[in-house]
């Protein structure tokens, strides 16, 4: 068995799916749209940039989230995967997904995005296993505004995917080959320590990063 890892925006989605859910909860009139979408512009042009604190952006938006009652929450989630999430979904991302899955690879998808927001979205991918930044609930299920843990973002992927990786039984250096898809200059940590690092769809500086290294760069969504 074979590891193959997977980010989610802008790899195997060609949006950003935390930025995409702002603009939801803006367009639906959930929260206030003018101070938000400065905030949400904000912090997605510092992701871009490499200069967002990851704490900082769960922090905001954790609370959001925490603004609403879970049963609310989850029916503008569902709305959110029918007109954002499923029409954006790509054969290639697919096929490359299931070119793993039926090789046995054991395959995660491992995202900087909060849990909440992505686990419907693997679902809709057919990936069991997610790797995101795990959000708090109260005894009801709703969300309280606080992260768990740490963040799941650059350097923070590796540490993750390995406490993932022990409580099944492995270890990143136990699979002969191991495979990482990321956009984002973001991710080399996690790129620099698997066997077969592939930047997928990448942004400038990951090409550049990819090429001086000798890194295959493949791009899912020229169709």
């Amino acid at each position: 068995m074979n590891l193959a890892l997977f980010d989610l925006d802008h790899t195997l989605l060609p949006l950003d799916s935390d930025y995409e859910w702002g603009q939801f909860l803006v367009r639906t009139g959930a929260v206030d749209a003018a101070e938000f979408d400065r905030r949400n512009k904000e912090f997605f042009a510092q992701y871009q940039a490499g200069t967002l604190d990851p704490v900082q952006y769960l922090e905001f938006a954790l609370g959001t989230l925490a603004r609403f009652p879970r049963p609310q929450l989850d029916a503008m989630h569902r709305q959110f995967m029918d007109e954002v999430i499923q029409p954006a979904i790509r054969p290639s991302a697919l096929a490359l997904l299931r070119r793993h899955q039926d090789a046995g690879d054991l395959t995660a998808i491992v995202t900087a995005t909060n849990e909440y927001v992505t686990s419907p979205i693997a679902r809709a991918l057919g990936v069991e296993h997610l790797i995101a930044a795990k959000p708090e609930t109260d005894a009801a299920g709703n969300l309280t505004g606080k992260l768990l843990g740490t963040p799941t973002q650059g350097a923070g992927k590796v540490a993750h995917t390995r406490v993932w990786l022990e409580k099944l039984g492995h270890t990143l250096e136990g699979f002969e080959r191991s495979h990482f898809y990321s956009d984002s200059h973001n991710d080399i940590p996690l790129l620099s320590v698997v066997t077969h690092p592939v930047a997928t769809n990448p942004n400038a500086t990951l090409k550049t990063h990819a090429a001086a290294h000798g890194w295959p760069s493949i791009e899912l969504f020229n169709d």
